[in-house]
């Protein structure tokens, strides 16, 4: 499977500029292996870094064809389009690669391996999101775990969970705290290695399947950071309440695209003031007490494509209305709201 040593190219057409490349610029931004192109046809040859303020050199192609000259070793499907299935346009894309001896990283509902069952030797097609076996229903057993549980948690979809759960966990380890990253989605586990792709997962067996991980990855760890998923705000959103009752977190980071007054693409559907949203969570979370006291620690807020003295100042006021530390931890690093964790 992927391994720091793994060279991968990333299919990530119409992801660069566009808004369904989040797996793979979440790739590009965090993970540790050598990746050695990107496919784009509409931004080939241009700069990555200058495209997406990653700094990361990456040569931008056409095709996979082209990305071939670069001698990947693995194809990471990047693209992240709504519903999850594989546009078919991009099919021969992958064939190619098959046809090269490419092992394929497939984090999108269509399945692969059944398509290209003729692999050569040491080649393999990874379709992560497929339910586990052997799930159960969660029984609260994360408890037992002795290390702090944060989950972070939002006030939409896409606004930046993953990216603040990776950034508290740099922090962490750059402190030398034992620390362990959960992964719940499909860039976050491409970028870890190891996971529970929720969305894979039947309803009944969700907080079961969240339990079962974090007990299986959280043992000797002393902080346990889960990746939250979706919004108890967001009417299409079912992960977020199993992620909160399989993972029994003992606080949470609540997530906020700053300036963000309603749900993306639903204006009818309003985002409450954040002391609000913090006390529904808290609710939600403790369950009115059956699982003792959980807090939000602290705010988390998404500044992108805000200039820095302005995205400052909405810090400072977002710290001030809530009365929690707030910072951009993209932006500015993890280590300020990873020192509003108390560890046992």
């Amino acid at each position: 499977m992927l391994t720091a040593d793994s060279r991968v190219a990333i299919l990530l057409e119409g992801g660069i500029k566009g808004h369904q490349g989040k797996t793979g610029l979440a790739f590009l931004r965090y993970s540790s292996c050598n990746i050695v192109a990107v496919i784009d046809r509409d931004s080939a040859g241009k700069s990555l870094t200058k495209l997406t303020g990653i700094e990361r050199e990456v040569p931008i192609v056409t095709n996979t064809q082209a990305a071939l000259v670069y001698r990947p070793n693995v194809l990471l499907i990047g693209i992240a389009p709504s519903g999850g299935q594989l546009p078919a346009n991009l099919e021969q894309e992958i064939a190619i690669a098959v046809d090269a001896g490419v092992s394929i990283f497939n984090g999108l509902h269509t399945p692969l391996a059944t398509r290209f069952p003729n692999l050569q030797s040491g080649q393999w097609i990874w379709d992560l999101r497929q339910e586990p076996a052997g799930l159960s229903i969660g029984k609260g057993k994360a408890r037992s775990l002795r290390a702090p549980r944060i989950l972070t948690v939002g006030t939409d979809m896409a606004i930046g969970k993953m990216s603040t759960s990776l950034e508290l966990h740099r922090a962490a380890l750059q402190q030398g705290i034992k620390a362990e990253f959960i992964a719940t989605g499909q860039a976050g586990i491409a970028i870890a290695g190891r996971g529970i792709a929720l969305d894979a997962v039947r309803v009944d067996f969700a907080a079961g399947a969240v339990e079962k991980t974090i007990l299986e990855l959280g043992q000797n760890q002393d902080l346990i950071i889960i990746e939250g998923q979706g919004s108890l705000l967001h009417p299409g959103s079912t992960a977020t309440l199993p992620l909160i009752r399989g993972s029994q977190p003992t606080g949470l980071i609540l997530v906020h695209r700053a300036g963000a007054k309603h749900i993306h693409d639903l204006p009818d559907v309003p985002i409450p003031p954040l002391p609000e949203v913090i006390q529904l969570y808290e609710t939600v979370a403790s369950a009115g007490g059956t699982f003792g006291a959980v807090k939000v620690k602290a705010i988390a807020l998404n500044t992108s494509g805000i200039d820095p003295a302005t995205a400052q100042e909405i810090i400072k006021s977002t710290q001030e209305l809530t009365g929690l530390p707030c910072s951009d931890v993209v932006r500015f690093g993890g280590a300020a709201l990873l020192s509003a964790i108390e560890l046992n």
